[in-house]
């Protein structure tokens, strides 16, 4: 049997007395939460014509007000240029997406999402969001403090990111 979060954390202090044990507590939370999302979201995304980082990918297109630029995409979802690339690749090779050179800067690419993408998400978007809502109702009136709890803990990470 696996030990338990509290039994991990009683072995790392008794090993290291002085070091600081409590992170431990809100980072397996929130691996916790990322996995139960995204098994929760699995039968969605299996029958989607688009994986889940590549939904990330298209989300923001959808409602660009013009051709985004792949580097702010990357920033703005927080993943690398790399990752970027190789998911906008994809995407482009099945119509979703299509990449030109910037005409300011041909260092860059300009990003548009196509017909095909936008009804790939239109299709695919209310679903995932109406499976979030069945899975967020049984927080009630504790909604709020969740939010605000993640909020706070957002802007303390954020604060902290070397890349920012």
């Amino acid at each position: 049997m696996l030990p338990s979060l509290e039994d991990m954390r009683a072995r790392w202090t008794a090993q290291h007395p002085d070091m600081d044990t409590s992170p431990m507590e809100v980072i397996a939370l929130i691996r916790r939460v990322h996995t139960l999302h995204e098994r929760a979201l699995r039968p969605l995304h299996e029958a989607a014509p688009v994986t889940a980082p590549e939904l990330d990918l298209l989300i923001p297109l959808r409602h660009a007000s013009g051709p985004v630029i792949a580097r702010r995409l990357a920033a703005h979802l927080g993943i690398s240029r790399v990752a970027v690339s190789k998911s906008l690749a994809r995407l482009e090779e099945r119509g979703y997406i299509r990449r030109t050179p910037s005409a300011a800067d041909r260092r860059s690419v300009e990003v548009v999402i196509t017909e095909a993408g936008a009804q790939a998400i239109d299709t695919l978007f209310p679903r995932l969001l109406e499976r979030e809502v069945e899975l967020l109702a049984g927080l009630g009136k504790d909604r709020e403090q969740v939010v605000a709890a993640l909020t706070r803990l957002t802007e303390v990470l954020q604060a902290a990111d070397p890349d920012r």
